[in-house]
């Protein structure tokens, strides 16, 4: 587990989506520190986004907790088959799954997979997203506009639709809102909308499947050490990353993983509708 001793990054770009093999410092996903206890034995899970980031110390958490785990990612294999043996390495099945979200022919294939392979889903876990900092309003693109919001909220909608069918009582949905959706940033307009959405989605989707016994909640992480990051941000940017929260540090993917385990649990039986701030001590409204 990172330390909690206030860090700092050097300046450093790369190209989106990112990857953690140009990283400095590495992300913590938990690779060495995460000890599970059975909490999710037996269930089996859908995380996208999972080949690093978040996405990756949840998949690597819910292994070690006894879960079988499909990863849905863009196209960056090396990650994607790194977090692949962590899993399997846990003992459980992990089904790799490559393409874009944004194109809703393929996140429809996402949930049917998933079911081929596990023959069920107790767990979905909507985290994949896109995000790029500009100061202008002109200087986005309709296109950069239409996949932000195809990524990061018509792909949640999409896997949701046709993950619940399938969910019995107990089953989860979990949904990696932001910090943004409270406060945004202005450079990060059109993420910060769709985070706000999510936040919004996820609260209007407890109350409609609560009596199915299908719990849904949010987690809205602050400032989080991963490759979107530098692919997203500048250099000056990139390097006094996180050091605007209380802690004075960006935090680590492993950081918010206990936070999914828990909304995954049979333990969170009550727990819907809930939003889980981990932003190193910033409020959420």
């Amino acid at each position: 587990m990172s330390s909690p001793r206030p860090e700092s990054q050097p300046a450093q770009q790369q190209d989106v989506p990112g990857t953690l093999g140009e990283m400095d410092p590495k992300p913590d996903h938990g690779e060495e520190s995460y000890r599970g206890s059975g909490r999710l034995t037996g269930k089996a899970a859908v995380i996208t986004g999972g080949d690093s980031g978040i996405g990756r110390a949840v998949a690597i958490a819910f292994a070690r907790e006894g879960a079988d785990v499909l990863i849905s990612y863009l196209d960056e294999h090396e990650d994607a088959e790194d977090t692949k043996k962590y899993v399997e390495e846990a003992g459980r099945r992990c089904v790799l799954v490559p393409g874009d979200l944004a194109d809703r022919a393929h996140a429809k294939t996402i949930i049917p997979k998933a079911i081929e392979s596990f023959g069920r889903i107790d767990v979905l876990v909507n985290n994949a997203a896109f995000q790029m900092s500009h100061p202008t309003l002109e200087e986005i693109s309709d296109d950069e506009w239409d996949h932000t919001v195809a990524l990061n909220l018509s792909a949640m909608f999409t896997l949701c639709k046709d993950a619940i069918p399938h969910m019995q009582p107990g089953a989860s949905i979990i949904n990696s809102s932001s910090v943004n959706s409270d406060e945004p940033s202005p450079h990060l307009i059109a993420y910060a909308m769709t985070k706000a959405g999510i936040a919004n989605f996820t609260a209007s989707l407890a109350q409609m499947y609560a009596e199915k016994g299908i719990r849904a909640n949010s987690v809205a992480p602050g400032p989080i050490w991963t490759p979107l990051i530098p692919a997203t941000m500048d250099e000056e940017k990139v390097e006094s990353f996180g050091q605007q929260v209380p802690i004075g540090r960006p935090g680590q993917p492993a950081e918010l993983a206990p936070v999914y385990v828990m909304l995954a649990s049979d333990e969170a039986s009550y727990v819907s509708g809930a939003r889980v701030a981990v932003t190193g001590g910033k409020p959420i409204l």
